[in-house]
């Protein structure tokens, strides 16, 4: 997509109309995408104006290309902010003993509300998805607005690891 000028030129089209263009990326070469699509243009102006994400705390190596993202005009919506369940009290990585779990106790909050916090904290992020499925999940969600970040532990995950882990996981 990326690659193809006659799809660019419709595309743009449907931009000069007035609609806003944006990518969605996954995958460890987010950042290599997202700056491809930072630089297409067509009839000299630049044809997206929007991606969407996967970022947080285990995998924020798509970072940099979101500031770029951002820099340049483009709304950032993150996704996967709570990885796909991992950054919850009932993941691998936010449940009660972990370093988050910790941190989310020490902060009188749940995990997922902090991870969503540290999300909603970045200031390239437009939009933050939350992802919940029941009301009690957006509840806990809603409570990251506004909540001051403390200091987190580093949750870091090198990128082809977490992207291995992601795709094990069952998909319910």
């Amino acid at each position: 997509m990326l690659e193809n000028g006659l799809l660019h030129e419709a595309l743009a089209r449907q931009r000069d109309l007035g609609l806003l263009l944006g990518i969605t990326t996954s995958g460890p070469s987010q950042a290599e995408t997202i700056r491809r699509a930072l630089e297409i243009r067509s009839g000299g102006e630049p044809l997206f104006g929007a991606v969407q994400a996967t970022w947080n705390l285990l995998e924020p190596s798509v970072e940099p290309a979101l500031v770029e993202a951002a820099q340049a005009g483009w709304a950032v919506i993150v996704k996967e902010a709570l990885a796909n369940g991992r950054l919850t009290a009932r993941g691998d990585a936010g449940a009660p003993g972990t370093l988050l779990g910790d941190a989310a106790e020490a902060a009188g909050v749940g995990a997922d509300t902090l991870a969503i916090a540290a999300a909603l904290a970045r200031p390239w992020a437009s939009v933050v998805l939350s992802g919940a499925a029941t009301v009690d999940q957006l509840q806990s969600n809603l409570r990251a607005d506004g909540l001051p970040v403390p200091t987190l532990p580093d949750l870091v995950e090198p990128p082809v690891d977490y992207w291995g882990r992601r795709s094990r996981r069952p998909w319910l």
